[in-house]
């Protein structure tokens, strides 16, 4: 029975519409939750979702470059930048992030579904789901609701490595609303990667030395084994 309706549109649309509001909770969490590593955990998840969507996509369409985008962003998002992360918290020994700016946890949310709200209306006023067809206007709203949670996130959190998580949802975002709105080709989103490996390098710099002078931010590269200075 399951193949049938696999081959079903209407019932792989469905799935994908799930798959949209797992996504949005995903965000919420992202919001509110103050581990890191669980962080890290959402961003997997969330990350892991965009590979499902763009599978379901891809059996709805046949689309190669949608197959080869949910490929590496499950090796890239899902996988290796998690790992990484993780990996540069535990150097910095940072597990926890408990200060917020200007919003608390309850009020960023209250303030996202505003978001929502505005991303509904605002594309609206662009396209309606009678031009794009009610699944795409859903990932349209959704893509760009999930990157203003991401700006929500770098906004009210304080830690560089958390904000960095934010950077990483806004890029989310960006992907999802391009799968569907835009013929996103598959160069791009190695570019994007590239990106977001840069960026994750530099919130190890920023993470470490931010806070010391020069001869510090060294000898801390040094105790923490991250890059080893030989002295002739």
């Amino acid at each position: 029975m399951i193949y049938p309706l696999l081959a079903d549109p209407a019932f792989l649309e469905d799935i994908i519409r799930i798959f949209f509001v797992f996504v949005l909770i995903t965000a919420a969490f992202t919001l509110s939750t103050r581990n890191i590593a669980s962080l890290l955990n959402v961003y997997a998840a969330q990350s892991l979702l965009l590979v499902l969507i763009a599978l379901f996509l891809y059996l709805i369409e046949g689309s190669q470059t949608l197959l080869a985008i949910a490929v590496l962003t499950l090796v890239s998002k899902v996988l290796l930048i998690p790992l990484f992360i993780n990996h540069i918290g535990e150097k910095i020994k940072i597990s926890r992030d408990l200060k917020f700016n200007y919003l608390e946890p309850t009020a960023s949310l209250i303030v996202s579904m505003g978001l929502i709200l505005l991303a509904y209306v605002f594309l609206s006023g662009f396209f309606s789901e009678f031009i794009l067809g009610k699944l795409f206007f859903m990932g349209a709203v959704i893509g760009l609701s999930l990157t203003l949670m991401g700006m929500l996130v770098i906004f009210s959190r304080r830690k560089v490595i958390t904000k960095a998580i934010g950077y990483l949802t806004m890029e989310n975002g960006v992907l999802l609303f391009g799968i569907f709105v835009a013929d996103l080709p598959f160069i791009i989103e190695i570019l994007i990667v590239i990106d977001l490996m840069i960026l994750v390098l530099l919130t190890t710099i920023l993470a470490i030395g931010i806070d010391s002078t020069i001869e510090e931010y060294h000898q801390r590269l040094q105790t923490l084994r991250i890059w080893s200075v030989r002295e002739d």
